[in-house]
């Protein structure tokens, strides 16, 4: 499954919880944090800690494995350019 949002992300833990059937209490006891914590990340998962993240995984034995997104054609005109000689980045 392709993750690029922490609402995704949320969703996913979530759904990994039910499946499991374990309550957000059961995996607060897990994680170490308050049952609170859990449904903060459920709900609002960019106002998280990543450490409250990776304490949830860990309850949930989950990891994260990161891979490069497929790539796309990307339009010459948002392209980053190589500075140009009047640009100088040392008069800053």
């Amino acid at each position: 499954m392709a993750i690029t949002t922490a609402k995704m992300l949320a969703h996913a833990l979530k759904e990994f919880r039910y499946q499991n059937k374990l309550s957000q209490s059961q995996v607060a006891l897990l994680a170490g944090v308050k049952q609170a914590t859990v449904s903060a990340f459920e709900n609002q998962p960019e106002r998280s800690k990543v450490d409250t993240l990776f304490n949830l995984l860990s309850a949930l034995e989950l990891e994260i494995t990161l891979s490069p997104r497929h790539k796309t054609v990307t339009p010459a005109s948002t392209q980053i350019q190589e500075p140009t000689p009047d640009f100088d980045d040392e008069d800053w």
